[in-house]
């Protein structure tokens, strides 16, 4: 069976121009998981469940947005796409670019990108340069070069963007019946907390369904729209929020006074701890995608946020295959044995 993409699903809500080329490969309709296990271990007595936006063609829910954007740019007829990157946004233009038949050109922060990331760039045949200095860089380099030469911007802020993205909102509603009480979900460059609340504000005003207090998650490394000010060297794990100068940043902090939510940051050890909680419930997410969850697990623990009786979502951005090292890195030595059963035998009655 054929599955739309979002832009034939949701094409009635989206503001988009009627020169939009609908491009698909299939993105959207990602699954809504439900987390029991992990909802007892955080105290029980409400629904957690996570949106599993990994699950996307190229692994992350940039796809909803550059889906949007490309088309929209290859419909008034441009011939080449540019973005600034960590990754996620680098694989995902690069791919829609390659299915329209266009050209992408990416930039990234030199060594502060995931191979996973870089590899599917490059797979999907964009041309990849490497900027000397942070992302915040090479997005001023990405804007300068858009006023200059006929290449179109597909990062986040284009509007188009968030069109796309925030479909996921629509999809949590269409799953659930209604929004949810809370809506957690990592911040990096603020586009996809700002996209959320843009959904859950147009279904609500159309169909009643409620509204979701947003808690958008930085890391402490990266936390510009907690500290109040830019971070001119965010360092993080979780490489794709690893940014200083949000460009939603304050669309961002907006839509979550709106809420009346908050956006909160979190150590990067809680943020690789919830990445190996969400592991054993069989979700593996690259760190950035724990982030939302982590902050959820703070807010509980203090006593911030009540959970109990509500329905909450956490949005997990990129599947772990984006970002592996971590995981590698942490790994012991593995187990070398001769085929024989004996040699078996003890790691099968392990604990």
């Amino acid at each position: 069976m054929l599955r739309p993409g979002v832009l034939q699903r949701y094409w009635d809500w989206l503001d988009l121009p009627e020169h939009t080329v609908r491009l698909s490969l299939s993105e959207g309709s990602t699954p809504l998981i439900p987390m029991p296990r992990l909802a007892k271990d955080l105290g029980g007595g409400f629904d957690l469940y996570v949106k599993y936006e990994g699950l996307n063609p190229t692994g992350s829910f940039k796809d909803r947005g550059l889906v949007a954007a490309v088309g929209e740019a290859v419909g008034r007829g441009a011939r080449t796409v540019i973005c600034a990157s960590t990754g996620n946004t680098a694989a995902s233009s690069a791919a829609y670019a390659a299915r329209a038949g266009v050209r992408a050109v990416v930039l990234v922060p030199e060594g502060k990108i995931a191979l996973g990331k870089l590899a599917g760039a490059l797979a999907y045949g964009a041309t990849v340069v490497q900027i000397q200095g942070s992302f915040d860089h090479a997005l001023a380099l990405v804007r300068e070069a858009t006023q200059r030469y006929p290449i179109a911007l597909v990062n986040s802020i284009n509007p188009y963007r968030l069109q796309g993205q925030k479909t996921a909102a629509f999809e949590i509603v269409d799953a659930l019946g209604r929004a949810p009480d809370w809506l957690a979900i990592p911040v990096g460059n603020a586009g996809n907390i700002t996209a959320y609340w843009m959904g859950f504000k147009q279904y609500h005003a159309a169909k009643g369904s409620g509204l979701p207090q947003l808690l958008g998650v930085q890391a402490q490394g990266a936390a510009p729209l907690v500290l109040g000010h830019p971070v001119e060297h965010p360092e993080t794990v979780a490489t794709a929020i690893r940014i200083g100068r949000p460009a939603r940043g304050e669309e961002a902090l907006a839509a979550a006074r709106e809420s009346g939510g908050r956006i909160i940051a979190v150590p990067d050890d809680a943020i690789l701890a919830m990445q190996r909680a969400l592991a054993r419930e069989g979700v593996w997410v690259e760190p950035a995608s724990a982030a939302g969850l982590a902050g959820l697990a703070a807010e509980i623990e203090t006593g911030r946020l009540d959970p109990r009786g509500k329905t909450i979502v956490a949005v997990v951005t990129g599947h772990g295959l984006k970002d592996p090292d971590i995981i590698l890195r942490q790994a012991v030595d593995l187990p070398s044995i001769p085929p024989r059963l004996d040699a078996l035998h003890p790691y099968l009655l392990a604990d």
